[in-house]
């Protein structure tokens, strides 16, 4: 098959954009270079045929590697049929992860060339975390730990204000606190963090993270999670008190959230501090 002719359109198979390229099997001789979770979990099978997880895989590492390919070029790079890397490449193509232009070169049929598009980015390994721990771990340096917690304290006051937004115009103002703590979860969940609440029978709402998106940062700073707590209790002006908590060993991050009483909220607006239930 030139690298002209099309394959019969196909159902496009969605990647989830939080998916990475990482390790994973490369004709049974064990794992690739890269870190995290492959797109699927396919191998080579017994006749050196590669499942199509993995060659689609492949493609994505040896297009960026490469750059633009025809179709000759990634059969060569990948050893697979020709026929396999066309019908893969279509597939990312519908999905969006991969761009073809058609390059003419003088006369006869012209040749199609491949490239990973933008939106693949976010499938390769990335070091957001470590870059988040390098850079706290410098500014601790150059300002020691009172410079680290105004950081923390900046960081917690903006995402108050995003989240306040967004309280504001989804549920409104003066909302059931059930409904409050529904919304924080799905701004958290949206965050990563795998997020749920559950109302308790005594009134309580519980907020369960089961994914820390910040894991290495807050498993080496602990103001990381002492801020995340007073975020919570700030933008749901309610009573916030961790139960368990992943950065310590814990499966997931629970918290225990209950509405102020008015005495309490009125020490509270006079500037009295609560210790150990995140009150701002």
């Amino acid at each position: 098959m030139s690298d002209s002719e099309r394959a019969p359109e196909s159902v496009a198979v969605p990647v989830a954009p939080s998916a990475t390229i990482g390790t994973g099997p490369r004709n049974g001789k064990g794992p690739t270079n890269g870190e995290g979770p492959t797109i699927g979990n396919g191998t080579a099978n017994g006749n050196g045929h590669h499942h199509g997880p993995t060659l689609r895989h492949e493609l994505l590492v040896a297009l960026r590697q490469l750059g633009p390919s025809s179709p000759g070029r990634l059969t060569d790079r990948v050893g697979v049929s020709r026929t396999g890397v066309l019908q893969q490449l279509r597939v990312l193509e519908l999905d969006g992860l991969v761009s073809r232009r058609t390059e003419r070169h003088g006369v006869g049929r012209p040749r199609h060339l491949y490239d990973v598009t933008p939106v693949a980015q976010n499938l390769f390994p990335t070091n957001y975390d470590g870059l988040a721990a390098g850079l706290l771990a410098a500014i601790d340096a150059v300002g020691g730990r009172p410079l680290v917690e105004r950081v923390f304290e900046s960081r917690r006051e903006q995402i108050a204000e995003r989240m306040r937004g967004r309280l504001a115009e989804r549920v409104g103002a003066g909302a059931p606190l059930l409904e409050r703590v529904r919304e924080l979860a799905v701004i958290q969940d949206e965050q990563g963090y795998l997020c749920g609440a559950e109302l308790q029978d005594d009134g309580s709402v519980r907020l369960t993270e089961h994914n820390c998106a910040i894991f290495n940062v807050a498993a080496g700073d602990g103001a990381a999670c002492a801020s995340e707590l007073r975020l919570f209790a700030e933008v749901l002006d309610a009573d916030v008190v961790r139960e368990t908590h992943i950065a310590a060993g814990d499966r997931c991050c629970t918290y225990r959230i209950a509405e102020r009483d008015i005495a309490r909220r009125d020490d509270l607006s006079a500037g009295a501090a609560i210790e150990g239930v995140g009150a701002p």
